[in-house]
């Protein structure tokens, strides 16, 4: 997707962070819930048409069309309207024309009171709407609707004998200002936004082909690109050919002609296509364990680097006995994560639920304020970080709360604890049988206690989970939608979170509610930080490692950096034929700067600089007048 479709925003390809893609610049107003973007007026779909703003408004509007389904959807719910759009939703309008508002039913987020400057030619309808107060909106169907009302007297009074008004697609927060002005509004602020706006849900395709072609659109004889690149040849699970487009509006800095893509999920079968010099590099790859004694005679080649996700175990703290906190934090410090890093190989160790090597401006933060909150404690940062394993502790701790460690011969036994109420519960893979296995091993080694395994199919074990309808631990991966903390820990906000422990408290939502309403980024991790070391103090999940992804690529390959997204800017990507400026130190790729990309960054990035620089002359001005 993000060699053939194009955003607003573009990943920066080492740091990911956000970049101009088809908007060369932008601001952001409103007390951070409205962004204003300015779109290059030379951005052409591969068919030679122009992209307007009005493209990228049918692109958000067919995202969240519910019949589409998108399972990304999700991801743009801070877009006013989208989420009550995408699920079906209604407002509901009184006799007088009035719609109810969500402020007099729902506790809302506190968070900066905003009005839109006027629009230069006059507030359009939608432009009045959007800056407009919430408008309540409750389900369409009429089961969910009646759940919803008969658990909430007060609104179903309110909403006895009024009309149903569905949530449309123009309703959202997409606004085209002009054909090169695009306006998205924000129920609040949220200052990862921009960063968001990289994913491939928020590409822009083209409204003409898609609407004459339907499904058949993406066809390779019927589709229209709008990216770096287009579609030569596709054989679906096999091979996708792109070539160059002429058209883009940054072509002239496009150095390669032709990708060749191999989608295959064998992982050997990819390790034998590189061996063999059929491909180039390999990336999002799992080295299988049989080559990893192999891999050492790529050592210029080869790189193991961290992802935006990690592995944790969750606890039903609904159900007994893991309804103590003592016993979970008992079983979370019963786990050697060095002994389980060794045992997967390309995972680190980890004790807090943000992954580290991913974020470092978040983990100064995270370590001032763990300094801090540990101190008034009685602890310290190095005491925090002994959690990687603390088995006497972990004994201390079961007999405090009620389940003493008695030792039994040169082992352990806990025989007042019900291992039979306690299992884990994890979908069916070799890799999830291995984890479950180990950690099985170390409580009954550490603790004296075993519990049950259970695995079910992934279609099973999804709703169980969901329901936590699960006894003890269950098995849980996260990979981040966008490169900001907030993508973990957003996981337990809200009553309706999908964390799967059964754990919600309001101060976490507060404590993040007010980082996002802190514009200054360090500021905001700093009170992420707290949020994060308070949920842990809670000790509602047990984290367990870093993945890490294995990456493969030949010295000559060029501008293909290892990131923690596994997301690869093709238009930075280019084959250096002199062997003198070939990649020979791999491990120094992310330090070393490429003259290159960096030019390439430059001209890219210079419209958005340029206008920054006036807004900032702008606000200078005014207040020298004043």
């Amino acid at each position: 997707m993000m060699a053939l479709y194009d955003g607003l925003i573009e990943y920066h390809p080492i740091t990911l962070d956000p970049i101009p893609g088809v908007a060369q610049s932008w601001e952001l107003k409103e007390g951070g819930t409205e962004y204003i973007f300015n779109l290059r007026r030379n951005a052409k779909f591969s068919n030679g048409d122009p992209i307007t703003a009005h493209d990228f408004v049918y692109s958000f509007r067919r995202g969240f069309k519910p019949e589409l389904a998108s399972r990304n959807a999700s991801l743009g719910y801070y877009i006013k309207y989208s989420e009550p759009y995408n699920a079906g939703f209604s407002f509901v309008r009184g006799g007088d024309g009035q719609f109810l508002l969500k402020k007099d039913f729902v506790e809302t987020v506190s968070g900066p009171e905003t009005t839109s400057e006027p629009l230069a030619t006059g507030e359009s309808e939608a432009h009045k709407f959007l800056d407009g107060p919430e408008r309540l909106a409750i389900p369409s169907a009429e089961k969910d609707r009646t759940k919803l009302l008969d658990g909430d007297p007060k609104l179903k009074a309110a909403v006895e004998g009024k009309e149903l008004v569905p949530v449309k697609a123009e309703d959202i927060g997409v606004e085209a200002i002009d054909d090169y002005t695009l306006r998205i509004k924000l129920y609040q602020p949220a200052p990862y936004f921009a960063g968001l706006l990289g994913h491939q849900f928020f590409r822009v395709v083209p409204q003409k082909i898609i609407e004459k072609f339907g499904d058949r659109w993406s066809r390779p004889e019927n589709i229209v690109t709008s990216g770096s690149f287009k579609v030569l040849a596709h054989r679906p699970y096999d091979e996708l050919i792109v070539v160059k487009d002429p058209q883009n509006w940054d072509a002239a800095n496009v150095k390669l002609d032709r990708i060749e893509f191999y989608p295959l999920d064998e992982q050997t079968t990819m390790m034998n296509l590189y061996k063999s010099g059929r491909v180039d590099a390999t990336y999002n790859h799992t080295i299988p364990a049989p080559w990893f004694d192999q891999v050492s005679q790529y050592k210029d080649e080869y790189l193991l680097h961290p992802e935006v996700a990690s592995e944790f175990y969750v606890i039903n703290v609904k159900k007994p006995p893991m309804d103590n906190q003592k016993v979970r934090e008992a079983f979370a410090l019963a786990i050697d994560r060095d002994a389980y890093a060794m045992l997967r190989r390309t995972y680190k160790p980890l004790v807090d639920f943000v992954p580290f090597g991913i974020f470092p401006k978040y983990e100064e933060a995270r370590e001032k304020i763990y300094s801090q909150e540990l101190k008034k404690l009685g602890s310290s940062l190095d005491e925090w970080k002994a959690r990687k394993f603390n088995a006497e502790k972990a004994r201390k701790l079961m007999t405090e709360a009620g389940f003493p460690v008695e030792q039994s011969g040169s082992g352990w036994k806990c025989p007042t604890f019900p291992a039979e109420a306690v299992s884990i519960t994890y979908n069916t893979s070799e890799s999830n049988k291995s984890t479950a296995e180990f950690v099985q091993a170390q409580w009954k080694q550490n603790l004296g206690i075993t519990v049950q395994l259970k695995n079910m199919e992934f279609k099973t074990f999804l709703p169980l989970l969901n329901k936590v309808d699960y006894q003890g631990f269950g098995r849980r991966g996260w990979v981040g939608d966008y490169m900001d903390p907030y993508t973990f820990l957003y996981l337990f906000y809200s009553p309706q979170n999908t964390g799967a422990t059964g754990w919600w408290d309001a101060k976490y939502d507060r404590m993040l509610d007010e980082a996002n309403n802190t514009i200054d980024p360090q500021a905001r991790f700093e009170k992420m930080a707290e949020a994060e070391f308070y949920m842990m103090q809670k000790q509602i999940v047990i984290p367990l490692g870093v993945p890490g992804t294995s990456w493969l690529k030949k010295p000559y390959v060029k501008g293909m950096y290892p990131n923690p997204g596994t997301l690869h800017a093709w238009k930075f990507v280019y084959i250096e034929r002199d062997p003198a400026k070939w990649d020979r130190q791999v491990d120094n790729m992310m330090s070393e700067k490429d003259a290159i990309v960096e030019e390439q960054l430059k001209i890219i990035t210079a419209p958005q600089e340029e206008f920054l620089k006036s807004k900032a002359s702008e606000k200078t001005s005014i207040a020298n007048v004043e």
